[in-house]
């Protein structure tokens, strides 16, 4: 079974909730600590988890991405191994230059700047763009809107360089952009675009796609328990459907062999069915 590691640092607070996602996924996740380099060596991907590594000192994930633990993720990454890094683990991967990683040496080319709107947790609509060029969404569709909560107060895409956008957008580097719940265009407007973030980017790639930053956190929707009631589009209605038939159902087992509906997949779960499959893993 192909093996991620979860990079956790002091500060790290989702590093059990991504394991459990990569296992329903088909994987098998380890939590290893910024000071385990060695234990990386033997891992197939990395998933740089969620929190406030380093109490978010100087920028949220800059010191982090200065640990020598991230010469490790680099030199995978280099190699083609997957990488994600999901809220702090993509403010770590912007900050080691690894995302969008345009040019040799991994300089910083982008920034997760303090949201418009100060610190937001709520949840959010995220539109699939070009599902082909990355190994985490191959199994989305083109357009597809992905319902994930966001948790963050840095996680506004920008660049100084409007040239470095535009190569993001060349390349087909926009894993996924905020959007109304239709679909539509997010058009920088808040609340669809909660954090200001620049073309309303909440997920961007490396040039190869096998690096992803993300801010919004696809692991807390992995089961469609997790989602809110009042969620507009098809999945709120998946989820309202449910009421009142889930009661007393736990997950399927020899001794309860009708499954909870609830704990059936959620919208972020084919993030990590895509990164499966691409290590091989038959769904």
């Amino acid at each position: 079974m192909p093996k991620v590691a979860v990079l956790a640092f002091p500060g790290t607070n989702c590093e059990y909730e991504s394991v459990r996602a990569c296992e329903a996924a088909g994987l098998d996740a380890e939590i290893v600590r910024w000071n385990e380099p060695d234990k990386l060596r033997s891992a197939d991907a990395y998933f740089l988890a969620g929190g406030f590594s380093f109490q978010d000192r100087v920028r949220a994930g800059a010191i982090g991405a200065k640990e020598a633990v991230l010469d490790e993720v680099s030199r995978a990454a280099d190699a083609g191994k997957p990488v994600l890094g999901v809220c702090n683990g993509a403010q770590t991967l912007l900050e080691a230059g690894l995302v969008p990683g345009l040019a040799a040496g991994h300089p910083l080319e982008m920034a997760l700047d303090s949201n418009a709107h100060g610190y937001l947790c709520r949840w959010t609509y995220l539109r699939v763009e070009n599902p082909t060029k990355s190994l985490f969404t191959t199994l989305y569709e083109e357009g597809e809107v992905v319902p994930v909560p966001m948790a963050h107060a840095e996680g506004r895409f920008t660049t100084g360089d409007r040239e470095i956008l535009a190569l993001v957008e060349k390349n087909g580097q926009v894993a996924f952009r905020f959007a109304n719940p239709d679909g539509s265009p997010a058009d920088g407007n808040y609340p669809t675009n909660p954090n200001g973030a620049l073309d309303d980017l909440a997920g961007v790639t490396n040039p190869a796609g096998n690096v992803l930053a993300v801010m919004p956190h696809p692991e807390r929707a992995s089961w469609l328990w997790q989602l809110p009631r009042e969620l507009e589009g098809p999945w709120g209605e998946r989820r309202r459907a449910y009421d009142g038939k889930a009661r007393g159902l736990t997950e399927r087992s020899e001794l309860c062999p009708r499954q909870n509906p609830l704990s059936e997949a959620g919208p972020g779960r084919k993030l990590f069915l895509s990164l499966a499959a691409h290590l091989g893993v038959r769904a």
